[in-house]
């Protein structure tokens, strides 16, 4: 039994989806992460230890066990993609179909963020594994127990992913520092995840409305946001500069390494491409 979960971009809002905030986010299909399983009453072996996480858990809450017969990803790994909970998802995903059980998409990104966060330890947030679930073009809003809006991707104006494999880091480390200066009540960190949130709003008005600017201004400010809050890496602020310099709205995809580069037409698009290319970046246009 296989399961693929594609990358996720956040556009706009990110990362205050763990501290009540917002976040607007598309999945990109170019991308995934695949997952093959098998039965095996023994609980078999997990491969990685994401694999054995989800086996595991999956084993104590519902019964089932499996084995993993192969898995692979062609998302870049720790650039900020949802490389990690799309491979969660993907295992959860064929271990549903294997075992008859049946999770709503909700349901499915609950148990996806409670596997890497308290069986491996690794600090995130709901986004991630709430776009993956759902799929396409989803709008977030964490201020309550969770309102989740899917939206029609033809509402997306022309967007452009780039990354730089090389910067790869591990997003826990920068969720962990955010998290623990927001525990000790930092106010720059309180207001920049409200900040964010509203921010996240606007971006889904604008998409409503049909309002590119007001989008790309929603991405920008998601990033500035960012950078007052974060100390970001030199090579990933220049391809945020880069893009805009070549007229994108840009904003981080999540934790560094990728941006999402929103344009305002086909000509708009193919000069950022060509910017980013020529500084080193890898491109994919959605």
């Amino acid at each position: 039994m296989s399961a693929r979960v594609p990358a996720r971009a956040a556009l706009a809002g990110n990362p205050s989806d763990g501290y009540g905030g917002a976040v607007l986010a598309v999945t990109l299909p170019q991308l995934s992460a695949e997952v093959t399983l098998a039965p095996d009453a023994s609980g078999g072996g997990g491969a990685i230890d994401l694999l054995e996480a989800t086996l595991a858990r999956f084993a104590r809450e519902f019964g089932g066990r499996a084995r993993v017969l192969d898995w692979q990803t062609s998302i870049p790994r720790s650039v900020g993609l949802g490389g990690s909970s799309a491979i969660v998802i993907a295992a959860l995903r064929a271990l549903c179909e294997l075992h008859a059980v049946v999770l709503e998409p909700a349901e499915l990104a609950e148990l996806a963020l409670s596997i890497e966060r308290d069986d491996l330890g690794i600090a995130a947030g709901l986004q991630d594994r709430v776009a993956q679930a759902y799929g396409g073009l989803t709008f977030m809003d964490f201020s309550g127990p969770g309102r989740y809006e899917r939206l029609d991707l033809g509402l997306l104006p022309p967007l452009l992913i780039a990354w730089r494999a090389h910067t790869a880091r591990h997003s826990g480390v920068v969720h962990g520092d955010l998290l623990a200066r927001f525990q000790a009540g930092e106010p720059l960190v309180h207001e920049g995840m409200r900040e964010l949130g509203l921010i996240a709003a606007r971006a889904r008005d604008a998409l409503l409305a049909s309002d590119q600017r007001g989008l790309r201004e929603a991405a920008d400010a998601s990033f500035e946001w960012r950078r007052r809050m974060v100390t970001l890496d030199p090579l990933h602020v220049e391809m945020v500069d880069t893009a805009r310099a070549a007229g994108a709205g840009v904003n981080y995809t999540g934790s560094g390494g990728s941006v999402a580069c929103i344009c305002a037409d086909q000509a708009a698009l193919d000069r950022v491409a060509a910017a980013l290319e020529a500084i080193g970046c890898l491109t994919m246009r959605l």
